[in-house]
């Protein structure tokens, strides 16, 4: 479990993690979201005790990090996938990791072959790919077997047969009752992958809900109509406060009316429905919406026009 108490972290006159409280609890995913600078990695960091909180602390298992005698075996972390000696070979990183904790050669065996390396642990680290490299620090997470980890981006570079392993991995993690705190900023693999989110905006906790709340709290995008009399039933939904597009000549998105509200038009002037689907807002809709005003680095409108010399 991670506690975290009124984290705050300045750095001059930055402030990049600004009174941050959050519990991520055991037998859970916790997707930990928001813009880029919106303080995700600084929090991070101050859990496992890489930098010092200006005010407030956070706790892993109870403790903080510091004060745990063998913290590989509490929690298991991969910050930066790079962040390997180049020279040394995958299974040597980890033997040297096994070592300064007492873990036996047998369990780095077993993380090589978890994590897919057996082809590679013998090469040098500094002529991995990225998602090789992810896989290693995937294994260096879990070699202490903790029950807390915390794992910003760990798949990117990965293909989709690694993000989807990922994906199995973290889930059947929690349900083995670890707590897991993850990052990423592909919205699609977070919403198959975690049951609670932590959203943060320029250094602020601004969402801390089960992932099914934030998304149902998203602005819905309508309801989606199919009719063979579309501009028919179009007509007859006409009323302040509604909208209705034409999508195709016989398919409507309708905003403003519920989709029972539209079956009960259709029905009173004989209109057949040969669709009537709510379209609920998915997590990249919820998330946008929540961090609109958050977001620290914005870019402008793409230029279309660019004239390319050949």
């Amino acid at each position: 479990m991670i506690e975290a108490h009124n984290l705050t972290k300045t750095y001059g006159a930055k402030t990049a993690v600004n009174d941050v409280s959050f519990t991520v609890r055991p037998g859970a995913v916790t997707g930990f979201l928001g813009p880029n600078g919106a303080g995700k990695s600084t929090t991070m960091r101050m859990i496992v005790g890489l930098d010092r909180p200006t005010a407030g602390w956070v706790t892993v298992n109870g403790r903080l990090y510091r004060e745990h005698t063998s913290p590989l075996s509490e929690v298991g972390a991969l910050l930066d996938a790079k962040a390997v000696h180049a020279g040394r070979s995958a299974e040597n990183h980890l033997l040297a990791l096994a070592a300064t904790h007492g873990i036996p050669q047998s369990r780095v065996k077993e993380m090589i072959e978890l994590t897919g390396l057996q082809s590679v642990a013998r090469k040098r680290v500094g002529g991995f790919s990225l998602g090789m490299g992810q896989r290693l620090g995937i294994a260096a997470a879990l070699l202490g077997d903790p029950q807390t980890l915390l794992l910003d981006e760990p798949i990117n570079g990965l293909d989709p047969e690694g993000i989807r392993w990922v994906r199995a991995l973290v889930r059947n993690l929690a349900a083995e009752g670890r707590a897991v705190l993850l990052s990423s900023h592909l919205m699609s693999e977070m919403a198959l992958t975690a049951d609670h989110l932590i959203v943060l905006g320029k250094g602020r906790v601004i969402a801390d809900a089960p992932i099914a709340e934030i998304i149902g709290g998203a602005t819905q995008s309508g309801v989606r109509v199919r009719s063979p009399q579309a501009s028919v039933l179009a007509t007859a939904l006409t009323a302040p406060g509604i909208t209705v597009t034409h999508v195709e000549h016989d398919l409507l998105t309708v905003s403003g009316l519920t989709a029972g509200a539209i079956g009960d038009v259709a029905a009173r002037d004989g209109i057949a429905l040969h669709e009537l689907t709510p379209v609920t807002a998915s997590l990249e809709e919820a998330y946008l919406q929540l961090t609109n005003d958050d977001v620290e680095y914005r870019t402008g409108a793409p230029v279309m026009d660019l004239e390319v010399s050949r």
